[in-house]
């Protein structure tokens, strides 16, 4: 153990000697590379004299004549080609019982090679490792620090040395990943947690290549060290809070991506597909959305509040309509093929997750060729009292040209309670901030004092009523020629899908029909084809604000 004069001195020299020997060092050898080793070849010398007790009469002298020894030592050596210590040198070393460091091994070996190998140890051998030839602990130390046996510090020790020689004598080569990292977008359907995952683990490049990896291909947090081009310590941590977010599970020492990315091949298959059924998909829903309002419009119901034009609701008209054809799809499929299936879901469909969330994700590879208008839907940000309450409050967010940024992303539960209350005229009990925040972003209006008037379109269910049957028998009919061409595109994306869906997550199929659901997306279609075919329209300087909001009470 070092005591105190000894820690003194060698942080006397830590602070006043290394910048200096790193400038002998290149005056010797004239090459940054070579200057860097011979320099941590005298540092290590200097400490390990310091750590056997040495104390130097005069501190500089003795240090820059170690500094000379060295480099004579170094310029004898310079054409061997043993000089640089292999795999099989340190495999064959013995273990010395008590703390006098073989310092041998680390004046003899590649100091560059060693920091890397240590580099991809795991933490169970790295720790020994460190402790013994870099910390200069005893086998007895290690044991007590570690609460070991002095057996179980000894057979570690071994085994780590083991795995050190395979590393140096291993011509080692850093994934692709790790120099030309790519990138996943990901789609979530359900509630976030109260730390806000899946997001707060998602946001980050160095996550999405670790699940893309380990998508890829299931491998150990070594492998995935060296696919990444990262040190094992800083895998080791992100695995782990990967791992607790559930978004990579351990299957023995190997991880694995806990949910399904969707390769861009597959996507370029179901977005050309999309594109060949884009004009009847479209006409068939503008059909159908035209078909509803004429026999609403013929019973009187007052299907809306009147407080936007209709050219503007059309935009959520056409989402909503689009959105009820595939969930039926979705449904009818899912509840034919899953009777006896049960899942870790909650109460809202989603699985259930660590801290109160209940969500899933999928993971989209990107790519730059050309892809469907994307279209999101936010609506109030926590949700669940607002579907106790059978309010429904939904934001389309089109993400064609500059539509999207023209709203807040999020609304929450309070914004939803106020376009109710506004709508009922009765805002007794609402914050005025509220309000005043939804008048800013252009939701409500404000009439006169305490009065307020909702921008977009609101529907109250109960002053609509039933068809009649020969109105009942037309809608079904429009619906049923829209639902065929999206049942047909369904049944395409779960053929392409399923074909590259790995092994080990083909018993998640929770996972399965969530992919399914998504990548069966139609709402970019829908839109690129209404603006074709000049159903709606978007002007280079168009101001409306409100495109996509809906509210059904």
């Amino acid at each position: 153990m070092s005591n105190p004069q000894t820690n003194d001195l060698i942080q006397l020299f830590a602070e006043n000697y290394f910048e200096n020997l790193y400038y002998f060092a290149l005056k010797k050898v004239s090459n940054a590379n070579e200057a860097s080793d011979l320099a941590a070849d005298i540092a290590l010398n200097v400490i390990h004299q310091l750590r056997k007790g040495t104390v130097p009469d005069n501190f500089s002298a003795w240090v820059w004549k170690i500094a000379r020894n060295r480099y004579s030592a170094w310029a004898k050596n310079k054409s061997k080609s043993t000089n640089a210590l292999s795999g099989s040198d340190i495999g064959a070393l013995e273990i010395p019982a008590d703390c006098n460091v073989a310092s041998d091994i680390i004046h003899q070996e590649d100091l560059q090679l060693l920091r890397r190998e240590l580099a991809f140890i795991s933490s169970e051998y790295r720790n020994i490792l460190v402790a013994y030839y870099i910390e200069y602990k005893s086998i007895k130390d290690i044991a007590e620090s570690q609460n070991l046996p002095i057996g179980t510090v000894k057979s570690k020790l071994s085994r780590s040395r083991k795995k050190l020689k395979e590393g140096m004598d291993m011509a080692r080569e850093f994934g692709t990943l790790s120099y030309k990292p790519e990138d996943i977008y990901f789609i979530s359907n359900g509630f976030p947690g109260a730390n806000g995952e899946p997001w707060s683990h998602t946001n980050k490049k160095l996550c999405k290549n670790i699940m893309l990896a380990a998508y890829r291909t299931p491998s150990t947090a070594e492998e995935l060290a060296m696919e990444i081009g990262m040190s094992l310590p800083y895998m080791e941590d992100e695995l782990e809070t990967l791992v607790q977010g559930e978004l990579l599970r351990k299957n023995g020492k190997k991880y694995e991506t806990n949910l399904i990315i969707i390769s861009a091949a597959a996507q370029k298959k179901v977005f050309a597909n999309l594109d060949a059924i884009k004009q009847s998909l479209t006409e068939k829903l503008i059909a159908l959305v035209e078909g509803k309002t004429q026999m609403l419009a013929e019973n009187n119901f007052q299907w809306h509040e009147g407080y936007q034009p209709y050219e503007d609701m059309k935009w959520a008209m056409l989402m909503v309509a689009i959105d009820n054809v595939r969930q039926m799809v979705v449904n009818n499929i899912h509840n034919h093929n899953n009777a006896s299936y049960n899942w870790n879901m909650g109460k809202y469909g989603h699985t259930i997750r660590p801290n109160g969330g209940e969500w899933d994700l999928l993971g989209m590879e990107m790519f730059n060729d050309n892809r469907p208008i994307t279209i999101g839907c936010h609506g109030s940000a926590t949700g669940r009292p607002a579907y106790e309450e059978q309010i429904e409050f939904a934001q389309f967010k089109f993400w064609y040209r500059d539509i999207a940024y023209k709203t807040p992303e999020h609304l929450t539960h309070q914004h939803t309670q106020a376009f109710v209350a506004v709508a009922k005229h009765n805002i007794e009990g609402i914050n005025p901030q509220i309000l005043s925040e939804l008048v800013e972003y252009g939701y409500l209006e404000k009439i006169a004092v305490d009065e307020y008037r909702p921008t977009f379109l609101i529907t109250f269910r109960e002053k609509i009523g039933d068809f009649t049957p020969p109105q009942r028998e037309k809608y079904d009919k429009l619906f049923g020629d829209v639902y065929d061409i999206a049942f047909e595109h369904y049944n395409f994306c779960r053929e392409v899908l399923s074909r590259e869906i790995p092994d080990f997550i083909k018993d998640n199929l929770g996972q399965i029909n969530h992919a399914y659901a998504n990548i069966f997306e139609m709402r970019g279609t829908v839109l690129a084809g209404a603006l074709e075919n000049g159903y709606i329209t978007y002007a280079d300087n168009d101001d409306r604000k409100m495109l996509g909001a809906v509210l059904m009470i």
